[in-house]
């Protein structure tokens, strides 16, 4: 090949690659043009996920407003779960299931079932053991370590505490 057939082969050759470029940005000109034309449709599941992402994660509450919502979260909790033992209230079996664990052995300094452990306890009165019990007092942690216990569930086994003690 000459040197003039490879000078002819380039003007061609860079002819149709500059009308394939033409070409290229006027098709792309043509799409944004359709594109800006067309009403941008409603998506609801967008919406949707969009405000999923935006909610907030926690509300502070104070005030009136704040006990209240406490008190709702509480009972949505509590109706929740299930009643620790079937939510017997037999105080004897209750002991025996749960408190025995350290009133038995005195574990910890809990107080054995002996009218000795219990002579200043006595004095307190049924409602206010009941009400540490509940609680927790001392090593003792709160409901004997079962938040699934009931405040009555603890009432009754403390009656049959003191029952026991009192004999």
């Amino acid at each position: 090949m000459s040197q003039h057939d490879d000078k002819v082969f380039i003007k061609h050759f860079s002819s149709i690659i500059a009308a394939l470029v033409v070409f290229t940005v006027a098709i792309a000109l043509l799409a944004l043009y359709i594109h800006g034309q067309l009403a941008p449709g409603e998506n609801p599941s967008h919406d949707a996920r969009i405000q999923e992402r935006i909610k907030p994660i926690s509300s502070v509450y104070a005030g009136e407003e704040g006990r209240a919502a406490i008190a709702e979260a509480q009972a949505a909790a509590a109706a929740s779960r299930p009643a620790a033992f079937d939510g017997s209230l037999d105080g004897e079996m209750l002991y025996n299931q749960v408190c025995a664990a350290c009133h038995a052995s005195g574990a910890a300094g809990a107080p054995r079932l002996e009218a000795a452990d219990w002579t200043e306890r006595l004095t307190k009165g049924q409602e206010a053991l009941a009400a540490n019990a509940i609680s927790g007092v001392g090593l003792m942690p709160a409901k004997g370590g079962r938040s699934d216990l009931s405040d009555e569930q603890i009432e009754a086994s403390v009656a049959y505490m003191l029952g026991q003690v009192q004999q």
